[in-house]
C-alpha cells in the first residue's frame, strides 16, 4: 500500500541536511501548490516553543500552504532569538515560495534552551525550496528529517471514495521520547486533496487527536513543542464538505484511522520499548471517565515496569486505575490481560482475584503485544490509549540526551 504524502494530488516536500544534526537530516519542507483548508493543534504546555507561538496565530486564518520544520533544536526557552528566528522560517519559506508568511506553520523539535540555528535552518529551507519534488523519495526524505532519538520514520497513507471520487490522504509523524500529549516533542502533519469547510476540518482533527495522539503515553511528559496540522487543498475535485452527512463521517473515520496508525507507531518506537501496550476500558459511564483512567494506567511506571519483566502484578493496574480521580464501583470490575484482546485471561471477576489465571497471564505478557482490558461493568461507553513498557534502556537514553 502507497504510504507517502507525495501520493497526495498537489503536495511536493523535501527534507535536507543542514548541520543541526551531526548525521541525519534536519530541514524538511510540505508544500501545497494551492492554497488549503488547514488546522492545528497545539501543546497545553504552558512553556510553549517559539514556533508554537507563532504558528497559533497564523493558523487563526484557517488557511495554509506549507509546513517549515526544523528537528535538533526546539526553538524552546530561547527568548527573543529564538522568536526571530521563527519568524525568519516563516518569511523565508513565504518569500521563497511566493505565498504569504501567514499561510506558513512552523514547527521544531529537539533540545530544549539551546540557541537556535538561523542561519543554518534558513540554508535548509532554501535548499527544501530548490529541491521540492513529488517523488516518493521526497517524501520519505522530509518524513526522516523531522526525527530526534526516533529509530525509525513514521509515514501513513489512505484512500477513499466521495460520490466517485477517489480521495488521499498522508501523513508522517515524529516521536520517540517526552510523548504524553495534551493538545489541545510530538509532532504530526497531514496532507488530503479533499475540499471541506475549515469549521469541519477543525473539528474533526481536534476530535481525532483527542481519540488518538492524546490517547498515548511514552514517559508522562508533555513536551513544549507538541503539534499536529492538516492541510486540505480541494485538489481531487470533490463537491466541498459543508456539513456533517455520509461523506463527512467517511472523511472523519479515515482521519482518525490514519491518526491511529501515526500514534502506535510513535508509541511502538518509545524510547527503549520492548513491548507496545494496547489499553482498553470498557462499559463506562462516560468517555471522560474511561479516558482518564486510561491515561493514569498507562502513565503508570510500576505498570510499565510489571509489563517489562513480564510480572502478572495485577494489582498495580487496579491500584492505578483506583487513583485517576474518577468513581467507579471495583466491585463490579473485571480485569483481562493477554496478548491481544481475543485471547486475553480474565484474572479478576467483580473485583475478585482468579487466582488459577496467574501463570497464564505471566505466559502472556511474554508477547511484544500485551492488551490490558478494564471492564467497568456500569455504563455503555469504550475507550482505548496505547502505550510501551519501561525498560533500561529508557534511562540510559535520558540520561545521555545531551551528551
Amino acid at each position: 500500500m502507497l504510504n507517502n504524502i507525495t501520493h497526495v494530488r498537489g503536495f511536493k516536500c523535501w527534507g535536507a541536511h543542514m548541520g543541526i544534526k551531526s548525521k541525519r537530516r534536519d530541514i524538511a519542507l510540505i508544500y501545497s501548490e494551492v492554497p488549503a483548508t488547514a488546522a492545528a493543534v497545539f501543546t497545553q504546555n504552558v512553556f510553549c516553543a517559539e514556533p508554537v507561538k507563532l504558528s497559533r496565530e497564523h493558523i487563526k486564518g484557517g488557511k495554509a500552504q506549507a509546513f517549515i520544520i526544523n528537528s535538533g533544536n526546539a526553538n524552546a526557552c530561547t527568548g527573543e532569538e529564538g522568536w526571530k528566528g521563527a519568524v525568519a522560517m516563516a518569511e523565508t519559506t513565504a518569500e521563497l515560495l511566493g505565498i504569504p508568511k501567514e499561510s506558513v506553520q512552523v514547527a521544531s523539535t529537539g533540545l530544549i534552551g539551546e540557541p537556535f540555528p538561523t542561519e543554518k535552518v534558513l540554508d535548509g529551507i532554501r535548499e527544501c525550496v530548490k529541491k521540492l519534488s513529488d517523488r516518493e523519495m521526497a517524501g520519505s526524505l522530509a518524513a526522516n528529517a523531522i526525527l530526534t532519538t526516533d529509530t525509525y520514520a513514521k509515514e501513513g497513507f489512505t484512500s477513499f471514495d466521495i460520490n466517485g471520487t477517489n480521495i488521499n490522504m498522508a501523513g508522517i509523524a515524529k516521536g520517540s521520547g517526552m510523548i504524553h500529549p495534551n493538545m489541545g516533542t510530538m509532532l504530526g502533519f497531514i496532507t488530503c486533496d479533499i475540499a471541506i469547510s475549515q469549521s469541519l476540518l477543525d473539528e474533526a482533527l481536534r476530535s481525532a487527536v483527542n481519540k488518538t495522539f492524546n490517547m498515548i503515553t511514552v514517559d508522562g511528559d508533555t513536551s513544549t513543542n507538541d503539534m499536529v496540522g492538516i492541510m486540505c487543498n480541494g485538489m481531487a475535485g470533490n463537491e466541498k464538505i459543508t456539513e456533517k452527512d455520509k461523506n463527512y463521517e467517511k472523511f472523519y473515520n479515515n482521519l482518525e484511522e490514519l491518526c491511529t496508525h501515526l500514534a502506535k507507531l510513535i508509541v511502538s518506537d518509545g524510547e527503549g520499548s520492548t513491548k507496545l501496550i494496547e489499553y482498553q476500558v470498557r462499559q463506562a459511564a462516560t468517555e471522560e471517565k474511561a479516558r482518564k483512567i486510561i491515561r493514569t494506567v498507562s502513565d503508570s511506571s510500576l505498570v510499565k515496569t510489571a509489563v517489562f519483566g513480564s510480572d502478572p502484578n495485577w494489582g498495580r493496574i487496579v491500584g492505578a486505575a483506583g487513583r485517576a480521580g474518577v468513581s467507579f464501583d471495583p466491585d463490579k470490575l473485571d480485569l483481562y490481560i493477554g496478548s491481544n484482546a481475543e485471547n486475553s485471561v480474565q484474572i479478576l471477576k467483580n473485583g475478585q482475584p482468579i487466582k488459577e489465571a496467574r501463570s497464564e497471564v505471566k505466559e502472556a505478557m511474554k508477547n511484544s503485544n500485551i492488551v490490558i482490558i478494564l471492564d467497568l461493568n456500569e455504563g455503555s461507553v469504550s475507550a482505548t490509549g496505547w502505550g510501551p513498557d519501561l525498560s533500561y534502556e529508557y534511562i540510559r537514553i535520558n540520561a545521555e540526551y545531551t551528551t
